[in-house]
């Protein structure tokens, strides 16, 4: 079946239509489709298509596309109400327009302000013929991203409208503001339900009364005159049912517009600066250097079907042998990202899709580009952000294959020292290609904070800046920037003054890393001599050689779902050992925390069966996943059972809300030892249910560790992955703490050690009060120990202690953050 990609007229937060705050769109009376509430002023044409309508009020458009789809645009909910202020048409109906046009122009301070919402559906009015594949929700999209693939349906001929008997009725249309989106579709919605061909008509050709965008079409406003028709069985009571929904049945006098929420302030930009979205924290100062890549130009006619069959499976061979070596060499998340490049590679769908097209007479590389890339767009258009940002590792393979193809080589680019390097975009290859050395940051157009480019920045500590916008692109190569990740902004010119403040930052942050580094061996104490232990969170060997050389004196938790994910099936008991064996070697005899496979909501597997949850964070997560997939919890824990010397091992079980989830996990352990606890099982504390049941817990577990990111989110009610919320997540919130020390109570009383393995434990402002309130383990970021270690070592715990009970006082995590700005000095 043909397909038909659409892409986001708009900048903003995709989302679903049931988040739309109208029964119209909510419903899908005219239709499915996406809505996106804008940060932008401008709508452009999500493809190229032909301009049906545009309401005379300026705030919806209506396009029909060469194949046939009909697509409704309605900018805001109740703007009709505004008379077209604040709307600027540019185009007119009958105009074509290609992709990323502009087509109207609004004022978008204005439709927040005097608009019921600004929210704007994007809606494929003839679901009839197109149904919608995959579509962008729960994300940021910038205007031009995937939003939308729809598929073709089989064509069906259009019944004829018969001999039945037939009916006719003029009227005057009181409606207010005439027949616009919302009267469309409820007429629409009454027409269906007859058995009839309803047809409406207004100084012209009718239009079927079923089409909302025919119905939209014939631009009926406030006293028009439009004649409703009817031919068939049901005739004369359709027109009369049609009829009398417009005269009396719809009501345009909307209830009061409630208070429109508020989305949490932004974190202070400086002025003059380009706000974006932290993937890799951290602080530079450099010279912009550029790369724009570009497709390589692919001849669609191949040189004969063999010779293009041959270099196809040759260029396959080989790319798939490089990716393997690559992968056997590597570890960490560039292992898993290469090993996740070679399983594509290895589909044989993928493949044969693209030996389809070479028996066609089309050249390798045109069929191979032809047989992946519309499956990246599907990937990118669909709800899922993460897995979304995996389309970048398919555009990564459609172009290192071809390149093969076409004997090219990717030119890269050449950095100077200390370079910001401005991309639209970065595939992982790409970022492997890099000279790090002279790399100081990041700065991407589009991207996400969990792509793969992002986890390997974060990996290497490159500063990285992700969704700068369109903005980016006109900062000149060789201008002297600001890169402020940790912050959140690119300064483009920044004063000298500015300038001066972030290289005293620059020379302030390496002295003390310098200084840190150097004692970080140090047994960690703070100043009054109290000991705390320091260690760092893992997901790869190479994480805990570098956490070792940092200074780190374990490993607090290792994040074993990085074995799991990407992947058409689970590791096996070999598998696993052999990673987890590899952690404790790189330890060198310090101490491991495993944690077991955290899985499900936002961290998904293929090959286990979890069914979509309307809130997954509420759902199938962390420990309910393993107790519902027994053999993968059994096999997990024999793997760890099997890591040599025999208890270097610790378990941390994930997600645990009461008692008998721990109980159900201690006695597989004790099946499979046969009751010996030579391994210590420990929980995770994410839920409030566990901190308030601490005491309980403390009674079966062997330890206590905090993952302060979930409780917050839990705590506060407010999901992490929702844009519209996530800024007012904080972990020094004053009921997060309250339920850490509760933790660290109820596990004293159980003389167990409470620690925290959270983005809190890596977070300067937020340790005294942790230590504070009577944490005695931080298992940090491995580059944050040497830092961290230094914290806690001039720190006098007596201090502490008086300081978390005066942010244990604190009205918000805001007073607290100024409480801990003025302890810090």
């Amino acid at each position: 079946m043909a397909s038909l990609s659409l892409y986001a007229p708009l900048e903003g937060w995709a989302c679903s239509l049931d988040d739309v705050p109208d029964a119209v769109f909510a419903e899908r009376m005219l239709g499915d489709g996406v809505a996106i509430d804008p940060t932008g002023d401008t709508l452009t044409a999500p493809c190229d298509a032909q301009v049906i309508t545009v309401q005379p009020t300026g705030h919806a458009i209506t396009l029909r596309t060469a194949e046939g789809a009909e697509l409704l645009i309605h900018i805001g909910l109740d703007t009709v109400g505004l008379k077209g202020e604040g709307f600027e048409t540019l185009v007119v109906a009958g105009d074509a327009v290609t992709r990323g046009q502009p087509l109207i122009r609004f004022d978008l301070d204005r439709i927040v302000c005097e608009a019921r919402a600004a929210v704007t559906p994007i809606v494929v009015t003839n679901g009839d013929r197109f149904t919608i594949a995959h579509r962008a929700t729960g994300a940021i999209v910038a205007s031009g991203d995937p939003l939308m693939t729809l598929t073709l349906l089989d064509a069906q001929a259009q019944q004829a409208a018969g001999d039945g008997p037939s009916a006719l009725r003029t009227i005057v249309v009181p409606l207010p503001h005439g027949i616009h989106a919302r009267p469309a579709a409820r007429i629409a919605e009454v027409a269906r339900g007859f058995d009839a061909s309803v047809t409406l008509a207004k100084d012209g050709d009718p239009v079927g009364a079923t089409s909302p965008i025919g119905l939209l079409s014939l631009i009926v406003a406030h006293n028009d005159r439009v004649t409703i028709a009817a031919t068939g069985a049901q005739a004369a009571a359709a027109v009369e049912a049609v009829a009398e929904l417009i005269l009396h049945g719809i009501k345009e006098d909307a209830a009061p517009t409630p208070p429109r929420p508020t989305s949490p302030a932004p974190r202070d930009v400086p002025a003059g600066a380009i706000a974006g979205v932290t993937a890799a924290p951290g602080l530079a100062i450099g010279t912009v250097a550029r790369w724009d890549a570009q497709d390589l130009d692919v001849p669609r006619d191949g040189c004969g079907i063999a010779a293009e069959e041959a270099a196809f499976t040759q260029a396959c061979t080989a790319l798939s042998a490089e990716l393997t070596g690559k992968a056997a060499a590597a570890s960490g998340p560039m292992r898993a990202i290469l090993d996740a490049h070679a399983a594509m590679l290895s589909d044989d769908a993928l493949l044969n899709t693209a030996r389809a097209g070479i028996a066609e007479g089309q050249s390798a590389a045109y069929a191979w580009r032809a047989a992946i890339r519309p499956q990246a767009d599907a990937l990118r258009a669909g709800s899922d952000p993460r897995l979304a940002e995996r389309a970048d590792d398919m555009r990564d393979l459609e172009r290192q294959l071809i390149a093969r193809l076409m004997g090219v080589e990717d030119a890269g680019v050449t950095l100077p020292d200390g370079a910001i390097l401005v991309a639209e975009d970065l595939l992982p290859s790409q970022f492997m290609a890099l000279d790090l050395d002279r790399l100081a940051g990041l700065a991407i157009v589009r991207g996400g904070p969990t792509s793969h480019v992002s986890i390997l920045a974060a990996a290497r500590g490159v500063p990285t800046l992700v969704a700068l916008g369109d903005t980016l692109r006109d900062v000149a190569i060789g201008t002297r920037v600001i890169l402020d990740a940790g912050s959140g902004w690119l300064h483009p010119a920044p004063s000298l003054e500015t300038l001066a403040d972030a290289e005293a930052r620059v020379t302030a942050a390496t002295t003390r890393r310098a200084d840190a580094l150097a004692r970080a061996t140090e047994e960690c104490r703070t100043a009054d001599g109290t000991r705390i232990e320091l260690f760092a969170n893992c997901g790869s060997p190479a994480d805990a050689e570098f956490a070792v050389r940092n200074g780190a004196e374990g490993c607090g938790l290792l994040r074993t779902e990085l074995l799991f994910l990407d992947r058409e099936t689970a590791p096996d008991v070999a598998e696993q050992t052999a990673d987890y064996q590899a952690v404790v070697d790189a330890l060198d005899g310090r101490p491991l925390i495993v944690r077991l496979l955290d899985i499900g909501g936002d961290k998904p597997a293929p090959y286990l069966p979890i069914l979509g949850e309307e809130n997954p964070a509420l759902g199938l997560r962390g420990v309910r996943v393993v107790l519902a997939h027994p053999q993968i919890l059994e096999d997990q824990l024999k793997a760890i059972l099997a890591v040599r010397p025999l208890g270097r091992c610790r378990i941390m079980v994930p997600m645990i809300a009461g008692v008998d989830e721990l109980l159900k996990v201690r006695a597989v352990l004790d099946t499979l030892t046969g009751g010996a606890r030579d391994v210590e099982l420990g929980v995770m504390v994410e839920t409030p249910a566990a901190a308030i049941g601490a005491d309980l817990l403390a009674a079966e577990a062997d330890f206590l560790s905090i993952g302060t990111n979930d409780l917050t989110q839990y705590t506060l009610a407010m999901d992490r992955g929702n844009a519209a919320v996530a800024g007012a997540l904080d972990g020094l919130h004053p009921a997060v703490l309250r339920l850490i020390g509760e933790t660290v109570r109820g596990g004293a009383l159980r003389h167990r050690w409470t620690g925290v393995c959270g983005s809190l434990a890596s977070d300067p402002l937020a340790v005294p009060i942790l230590l504070g309130l009577g944490v005695t383990e931080l298992s940090v970021a491995p580059a944050a120990v040497p830092e961290i270690k230094a914290l806690v070592r001039d720190l006098d715990l007596a201090a502490a202690r008086d300081h978390a009970r005066a942010a244990l006082a604190c009205p918000d995590a805001n007073a607290v953050r100024r409480l801990a700005r003025e302890f810090a000095r």
